[in-house]
């Protein structure tokens, strides 16, 4: 269902801007495993409520907004808007949609459906049903974008993988003695914050934890931190580290269980300290994914060195990428972004499409979705 094309353009102006609030409120939510739903109720138009959803468990984003209006019958004729489909099954939470009804809403814009099968489809027929106005579609781009790693994992059984770096002109991460802080300026160092904080987990390799000292927060520009997730075959790992301060946000190390048997004392040190140390037989990015996935995770983000991106991308655990390019050039035999692949002709390299490009501060920033050869096939 889709906007009537006789629609008046001022009409579909104001669903738009009331839309785009629904998208600002629901940035504010950590929802994971559930998707991220902003809410506002207006009539004549004036906000008679709104509100987001908070966190899975929590009441949704229809809801709250219902719970915000003061006086009950503003609602009578009044617009909801909301940036998905609304649900019409019993979860953790009833159905939004027989709050609704009985309201006295008497239409309803929706960004997009649903993927959720439980859902899909059957929020609308419920409100139809019940007699209330329904468009459906309004920024439904945008409203389909906020809720990406949603929508891929439904889609896919895995979170939508984002892989993160920043390189210089000639193509390195580091100079030859592994140096990299910092390639890229402040403006795009605060970039990478707040995508973090749109991301369930960062993961980076020990390597990593070794010659960074990484943090992997939002450093203070937004309150949702992404647990922290460090792989590691060895486990050979310093016994102090930024990501072991779990007052700033979780971190969970994953290595094998013939390792972890070298380091007991490491082991315990980091379970002293509040890290979570999962061990598996074998450490391989299928089973780092799953695991991930059963936790659910909607959307992942790979900050790591050259191997352990080779390993992702081999695997096809990623499929979006934040390449910066810095205005430096640092010559020699720097470490390069991304290990071999096993690609020995120029036909054979990755691709990528819908490619945008952004200046951020002094950087280029070249944002993209991969196009993994099962994918197109």
């Amino acid at each position: 269902m889709e906007p009537a094309p006789t629609e008046p353009k001022a009409a579909l102006e104001t669903d738009q801007h009331w839309m785009a609030r629904c998208l600002e409120l629901a940035q504010r939510g950590r929802t994971a495993p559930n998707p991220r739903v902003g809410c506002v109720i207006v009539k004549n138009n004036g906000v008679v409520g709104e509100g987001w959803h908070e966190r899975a468990g929590a009441p949704h984003a229809e809801v709250m907004a219902l719970r915000s209006v003061g006086d009950r019958t503003a609602l009578e004729g009044s617009t909801l808007y909301v940036n998905l489909e609304p649900c019409n099954h019993y979860g953790r939470t009833p159905p939004c949609t027989e709050a609704i009804v009985p309201s006295g809403i008497r239409r309803v814009v929706i960004g997009t459906l649903d993927p959720d099968p439980r859902v899909s489809g059957r929020g609308c027929d419920r409100l139809q049903a019940a007699g209330l106005d329904l468009t459906v579609g309004v920024l439904e781009a945008e409203s389909q974008s906020i809720n990406e790693g949603f929508f891929y994992r439904l889609r896919h059984g895995q979170p939508l993988g984002i892989w993160k770096y920043a390189m210089t002109l000639d193509g390195k991460i580091s100079t030859t003695t592994g140096h990299s802080q910092w390639i890229t300026s402040p403006p795009a160092r605060q970039f990478v914050h707040r995508l973090r904080s749109d991301c369930d987990a960062v993961i980076t390799g020990g390597n990593s934890v070794r010659l960074d000292d990484p943090h992997l927060t939002t450093h203070g520009l937004h309150p949702n931190n992404p647990l922290r997730v460090v792989l590691t075959r060895s486990f050979r790992l310093p016994s102090h580290a930024h990501l072991w301060r779990v007052a700033d946000a979780p971190t969970l190390v994953i290595t094998e269980i013939a390792a972890a048997q070298n380091y007991p004392e490491l082991h315990h040190t980091l379970g002293q300290q509040g890290v979570e140390v999962l061990l598996l037989p074998q450490l391989s990015i299928t089973a780092v994914v799953a695991e991930l996935a059963q936790r659910g995770m909607n959307q992942i983000l790979w900050e790591c060195g050259a191997p352990l991106a080779a390993a992702a991308m081999t695997a096809q655990s990623i499929q979006k990428i934040y390449a910066f390019i810095a205005p430096k050039i640092v010559g020699g035999h720097g470490n390069g972004a991304i290990a071999n692949l096993g690609i020995t002709h120029m036909e054979q390299a990755i691709s990528l499409t819908r490619i945008t490009w952004q200046a951020i501060g002094d950087d280029w920033l070249v944002t993209g979705y991969v196009d993994h050869p099962a994918a197109s096939a």
